[in-house]
């Protein structure tokens, strides 16, 4: 719960629009889950896909016989084994983009390929690399190239030097040696490249409010790299805020100290302390975790690596329909008068029950594929990603209308001068 909404939120409900909440990137390098029991999945480093090979059984049988344990992924032959990425995207292979890699690894799985008990997971395997830099290795040091036990030997010495913290913190949560036997790996929520609409200057529709860093959606557009969030804080912060809100405040640099005591500061106030005293005088039955969790699944399932008509119309009515459940049902315990994290986890989970309905309404309002956002509806026959540029070429800035079923668009065209829109092929 350390990384919120709350902040953007407040000032959306105050005025300031809320850009492309829709786009959100899957990382697909993470470690499955094992059951419901599980709220979070671990996200391991994108770099393993630089040398781990992505694949499932080419037979459901196989894949039966493996997620029930009477079959080995080591002990499947070589022909037996899909490699998809590669047969997909021969140019990319094991490399392409997150979006593409996480959709089709969920196909697989939807499609009754998945390898481990809840047959939610692919296998990442790094038999080849091994045997691939033990052979270099051994040829540098004039070894016997023909050793398997030698190559092996050598190549595990590259692959722990490389990614040895990644495959400890697998083998602690897994109990699996990766080394000896392919990782599981499956999708999951990894970055919203929505967020607060700002301007040039970092400043929102808020006469004088500034967002930086991750709470904007500026840098992002449709989909995310690597290293972009931390890029963003640093050059906001750093480069662009120091001046233009300096430029903002000159003139008001006479106004002087401004007054605590005024009818704005009580409502909010006001406006809070109501909303804690109705949470803490609820008489509910369910714990906040159970409503987060239950808004977790329907966003996942409707709203997540793939969207469609039916199901975000769907979304956005059990949203409406959690949030009055919240609000009725809801226990915390404790008081307001001491620490009490239920009661901030209460708040949070408000604003994300208000957040995940908008989601899903601008989900369903952009009616095409693009970069962290896929609609089933638009997609070409081999299904990849179909764009609309024609008529979606657009940031959607949301405002506040009091619900968020009620929000209004408002669009800011993308002009491009200098570079031609394309679509790109994997192939």
């Amino acid at each position: 719960m350390g990384s919120n909404v709350t902040a953007a939120w407040k000032i959306h409900r105050q005025g300031a629009y809320f850009a492309n909440p829709c786009f959100t990137q899957i990382h697909p390098t993470c470690i499955p889950v094992s059951g419901d029991h599980q709220s979070k999945l671990t996200l391991m480093s994108e770099s393993l896909r630089n040398d781990g090979r992505i694949w499932v059984p080419k037979k459901k049988e196989d894949a039966v016989a493996i997620r029930e344990g009477k079959l080995k992924p080591i002990d499947l032959a070589e022909e037996d084994r899909d490699y998809y990425l590669e047969r997909r995207y021969p140019a990319f292979g094991n490399l392409v983009p997150r979006d593409v890699a996480s959709r089709a690894a969920k196909e697989r799985c939807d499609e009754g390929y998945g390898v481990n008990t809840t047959g939610e997971a692919v296998f990442l395997d790094f038999a080849d690399a091994i045997i691939r830099y033990g052979k270099e290795k051994a040829h540098i040091k004039g070894l016997d190239e023909n050793d398997l036990s030698l190559v092996q030997k050598l190549g595990k010495e590259i692959i722990k030097a490389k990614y040895g913290n990644l495959f400890q913190m697998y083998e602690k949560i897994v109990d699996q040696n990766p080394y000896e036997t392919p990782m599981m790996i499956y999708p999951a929520v990894h970055y919203t490249m929505g967020g607060i609409w700002v301007d040039y200057n970092l400043m929102t529709t808020i006469p004088g409010c500034f967002a930086i860093g991750e709470a904007n959606f500026s840098d992002h557009g449709a989909n995310r790299l690597g290293a972009s969030a931390l890029m963003q804080g640093l050059a906001d912060g750093y480069f662009v805020l120091p001046y233009t809100i300096g430029d903002y405040l000159a003139d008001d640099i006479r106004t002087g100290p401004i007054s605590t005591n005024l009818p704005e500061f009580e409502q909010a106030e006001q406006r809070v302390q109501a909303q804690i005293d109705a949470f803490m005088s609820n008489k509910g039955t369910k714990t906040v975790d159970y409503f987060h969790r239950k808004l977790g699944k329907i966003i996942w399932n409707k709203c997540g690596m793939s969207r469609n008509a039916t199901g975000l119309n769907e979304a956005i009515q059990e949203v409406k329909a959690l949030r009055e459940e919240f609000y009725k049902d809801v226990f915390v315990p404790g008081t307001s008068d001491s620490f009490n994290e239920p009661l901030a986890k209460a708040l949070r989970v408000a604003d994300f029950l208000e957040l995940g309905e908008l989601f899903a309404k601008d989900a369903l309002e952009r009616a095409e594929s693009c970069g962290g956002h896929f609609r089933e509806e638009s997609q070409t026959p081999e299904g990849e990603a179909l764009r609309d540029d024609a008529n979606f070429t657009f940031v959607s800035a949301w405002e506040y209308k009091g619900e968020p079923s009620e929000a209004k668009l408002h669009k800011e065209p993308l002009n491009y001068e200098n570079i031609e829109l394309k679509t790109r092929s994997y192939k």
